[in-house]
């Protein structure tokens, strides 16, 4: 089982996985982390494409086999389990012969071909609830899973849709989707998106991550999911909800210091 329940999971990295700097400045900012705070257990992730564009014209990253290299080469020098995701059953295989963790997009939470093929793996299975869905409803989502004998399964919440281009948190979703017997992780960058509300592209309202993360912690998820680049102004996307590089350290302490004491 991968996830310690004795330690806080953190899983970081750049939205796109974009080149080689961008990861390995990330990486060692993460390696410093982990040598400062024992009490995490830090996966790096990275998507190597962004399938779900809101225009044709974003850019959509390195594509499947750059991207696994990169991530390849994440876990080989810097010693980190590897996250990405998918989007359709053939690239599947490939990316678990690499990452430690699957993960399912929100949009495709409910496509059940990716879910049985991603239980098939043997990895760990990442799930994210869908802008769509409630709560009560991702039961559905991870029995699917248990039915493919999915090995381990984490359930990651990242907002529901709430009007046009917003979303909002509510945060009993952690006490409802732990009765289904998973961990349970806050996606607190893609929280506060603004699908489309950026001219073609997302907008996003990065200051408000901190606060939503902490306050999901003392709710009682087990993990934070934390988009982070060294200049989330220049990344090719996400930039509005990605959180400074700079800045992730003290967001981290903070959010330890919350999740100690949420936990007695």
């Amino acid at each position: 089982m991968l996830f310690d329940p004795t330690r806080l999971l953190l899983i970081a990295g750049p939205c796109s996985l974009e080149n080689e700097g961008v990861c390995r400045a990330v990486a060692e900012t993460l390696v410093a982390l982990r040598r400062s705070e024992p009490a995490l257990h830090i996966v790096f992730k990275g998507s190597f494409d962004k399938a779900n564009r809101t225009s044709l014209a974003g850019a959509r990253g390195t594509g499947l086999d750059a991207g696994l290299a990169l991530l390849a080469l994440v876990k080989r020098e810097y010693g980190f389990p590897v996250l990405t995701d998918v989007h359709e059953s053939p690239q599947v295989a490939a990316v678990a012969a690499v990452c430690d963790v699957v993960q399912i997009p929100a949009f495709l939470c409910r496509q059940t071909d990716l879910l049985l093929a991603a239980a098939a793996t043997g990895r760990v299975v990442n799930v994210k609830k869908g802008q769509f869905l409630s709560p009560q409803e991702m039961v559905h989502v991870t029995g699917k899973l248990r039915e493919g004998q999915a090995r381990e399964i984490w359930q990651t919440e990242r907002g529901t849709t709430f009007g046009y281009q917003n979303l909002v948190v509510d945060m009993r979703a952690f006490s409802i989707m732990a009765r289904n017997g998973w961990p349970t992780v806050f996606d607190a960058t893609h929280a506060v998106q603004l699908p489309g509300a950026g001219g073609g592209r997302s907008g996003g309202q990065r200051e408000f991550v901190p606060p939503l993360a902490l306050a999901a912690l003392a709710a009682g998820a087990d993990g934070l999911f934390l988009e982070t680049h060294p200049n989330p102004d220049r990344a090719i996307s996400d930039g509005p909800n990605m959180i400074p590089l700079a800045e992730l350290p003290a967001l981290i302490a903070r959010g330890l210091a919350v999740w100690r004491a949420a936990r007695g």
